[in-house]
């Protein structure tokens, strides 16, 4: 089945069309699939979340979007790609996903950051997608435990915005978002 779905773009969009079409983008119900475990699938993802296969990059988006729509994070901690009869492991080396462009409105504890995602969504910052660092890289929630990391152009955007405040953080969607500054 190829992925048919434009990803969600943030340029042009008002926050309000782009929180109304990540809602209404669904994915698989990975979730309530639980098949045996098969194996590995030879893949992984590198900390620039580059998508590879047997030690070769997976240059097309729509497939690398495909698979990011099979993508589950167990309970303990380890990424799967899995469908309804089969269940095989992935590796991933920070995050699985990317944050590529944002998009802002409002100020203050009315402001809300929307984020579009490599594998084709886009989601607002807040309750439920919420930010947190590690090793002071900075990761948001996508879905499911599922995390993305930032492109350097992005995580500049944001920090500059963060950095504007005292204590540093950011508002988004009524939750408040803290920067470790070490």
């Amino acid at each position: 089945m190829p992925e048919t779905r434009p990803p969600i773009e943030l340029a042009g969009r008002s926050l309000d069309e782009i929180a109304a079409a990540a809602a209404d983008r669904r994915g698989p119900p990975v979730e309530r699939w639980n098949p045996s475990h098969c194996g590995d699938s030879g893949m992984r993802i590198d900390r620039e979340g580059r998508w590879f296969h047997d030690g070769k990059r997976i240059e097309r988006d729509a497939l690398v979007r495909l698979f990011a729509s099979v993508l589950r994070r167990e309970p303990d901690g380890r990424h799967v790609l899995v469908t309804p009869v089969e269940k095989l492991d992935i590796a991933v080396e920070l995050a699985a996903l990317r944050i590529t462009a944002m998009s802002l409105d409002g100020d203050g504890e009315r402001q809300r950051i929307a984020f579009q995602v490599s594998d084709g969504n886009a989601l607002i910052l807040g309750p439920g997608h919420a930010l947190r660092f590690v090793d002071g890289l900075p990761l948001v929630t996508v879905r499911g435990g599922i995390e993305a990391s930032f492109e350097r152009p992005v995580w500049y955007e944001l920090a500059e915005l963060a950095l504007a405040h005292d204590p540093p953080g950011l508002w988004s969607a009524g939750s408040f978002h803290p920067f470790p500054l070490s």
